[in-house]
């Protein structure tokens, strides 16, 4: 008698290296019987696989913990008491592992970026029960040896796909939490990328995004022992037969270096859109971060990638209100912005981080001050974005397509600049590079007609 699947929830937060880990996690599931589930209501098993950027992020998690635990009391007063188990993965889970234990009791294990390789060892044990009782797991460790080794190969593919292959920073911005969840930088081996790489092509991917969160910053070991770059990994990976586009992200600006700036100049498959977070237009701001760039710096690197591609076209994080923050600040963001040319881009409320260095600044700025500088910095983006969009009219792009419309009968893909462009048709054209004559642009996507 074949045994019971269970059903396993995933929800991933946040950067798209937490889509990365929960596909995996999916992947190291489904051979020890589990199979996806896209509701929590019937999972045996559900994992939130957090974020832990911004506050609004971390609130969402205790939010989600609360509707878990209500389906798992339902759960036992019910005859057949078929208990669900709680897991809280990825950032929020390293750092605020026994916050989460005592706020959120119910939740049956706890684990960070660092250890979901282990993840069917540790629902094993959690089976387990001791005198009737579940086991509960906190692993928060940071392992000798690399998570990578132990992930198994995905078994299916989107046409686009993500591939890690940096993890971790050693930059120690002052708002930033990422080198104390995620450890510090981390690059695997050229080899073992391009396997990667050569296995997702052949499940039907046609573009590849290389993730890291310091990615261009990437030092593997190449093939003959040497130390690759991210500029040299790229035009390895051009040479794949199959590849169609190629991206990375996310970037530091003092981490751009010439072999890079070539890769640009000289491989069509990479894309000519570069997501190259800034965070403030402020000198002083920027210091106060310790970023270790001027506004200055920065426009500079933008200039070289625009010599080297003309085509080229960016977007970036910034951060409002940032503790000392000053009306001069702000207007120095902004004239970047004007200068730069957004075509795209992510603007937060400055948040404080546990454990930062700036969450403990005395010079926070006042929410209603945060809150109306974010309004002008972000009405000035999105009419940059609307521009770029509406400039498209007339023009024919590549589209890749890959999934299904909000309205029945459309199609949804990407241009190489990440604007989401609607087309009537059916799964038919998952997968395929179309060229599409576009018809409108709108504030977040376009619409368009296949040639």
């Amino acid at each position: 008698m074949t045994a019971k699947l269970k059903k396993v929830y995933i929800k991933s937060y946040g950067c798209q290296m937490n889509v990365y880990d929960g596909q995996k996690m999916a992947d190291l599931l489904k051979p020890h019987g589990y199979r996806i589930t896209d509701t929590y209501d019937d999972a045996d098993v559900s994992i939130l696989n957090t974020c832990h950027i911004r506050e609004k992020a971390e609130h969402k998690v205790f939010s989600d913990l609360g509707r878990l635990n209500t389906v798992k009391k339902d759960r036992k007063n019910q005859e057949d008491n078929n208990d669900m188990i709680i897991a809280v993965g990825g950032c929020v889970g390293q750092a605020e592992g026994e916050e989460i234990t005592r706020q959120a009791p119910y939740v049956d294990m706890v684990f960070g970026p660092q250890s979901y390789h282990r993840l069917p060892e540790m629902l094993a044990q959690i089976e387990q029960k001791v005198k009737g009782k579940r086991r509960k797991i906190v692993d928060t460790q940071f392992p000798a040896i690399s998570k990578f080794d132990f992930l198994p190969a995905a078994n299916e593919t989107p046409a686009s796909a993500f591939l890690v292959v940096q993890e971790g920073c050693d930059k120690f911005c002052h708002f930033c939490v990422v080198p104390y969840t995620r450890g510090s930088e981390y690059s695997r081996s050229a080899k073992t990328i391009l396997e990667e790489a050569k296995h997702l092509i052949s499940l039907g991917a046609k573009e590849i995004t290389l993730l890291g969160q310091n990615v261009n910053g990437y030092h593997g070991e190449g093939p003959d022992g040497s130390e690759w770059s991210l500029g040299r990994l790229i035009y390895a990976l051009a040479e794949l037969d199959g590849i169609k586009r190629i991206r990375y992200t996310t970037s530091h600006p003092l981490d751009m270096h010439d072999e890079l700036y070539n890769a640009h100049r000289d491989v069509p498959m990479l894309m000519p859109f570069l997501h190259l977070p800034v965070q403030s237009g402020s000198d002083l701001i920027l210091n106060a971060m310790n970023r270790k760039h001027t506004a200055a710096d920065y426009l500079k690197i933008i200039e070289k990638l625009c010599i080297a591609c003309a085509d080229i076209k960016f977007s970036s994080d910034f951060i409002v209100g940032y503790p000392g923050e000053t009306n001069k600040d702000h207007k120095d963001t902004l004239e970047l912005i004007k200068n730069v040319g957004y075509v795209q881009s992510y603007s937060f409320k400055y948040s404080p981080r546990p454990g930062t260095p700036a969450s403990i600044l005395q010079t926070q700025v006042a929410e209603d001050i945060k809150s109306e500088r974010l309004t002008e910095l972000q009405d000035l983006i999105n009419a940059q974005q609307i521009a770029f969009n509406q400039s498209m009219v007339g023009q024919t792009m590549e589209v890749l397509f890959e999934r299904e419309g909000k309205i029945p009968g459309q199609v949804v893909g990407k241009t190489a600049y990440m604007q989401s462009v609607t087309l009537n048709g059916d799964s038919s054209l998952f997968g395929n590079l179309l060229s599409v004559r576009i018809s409108n642009g709108y504030g977040n996507s376009l619409s368009g007609e296949r040639i």
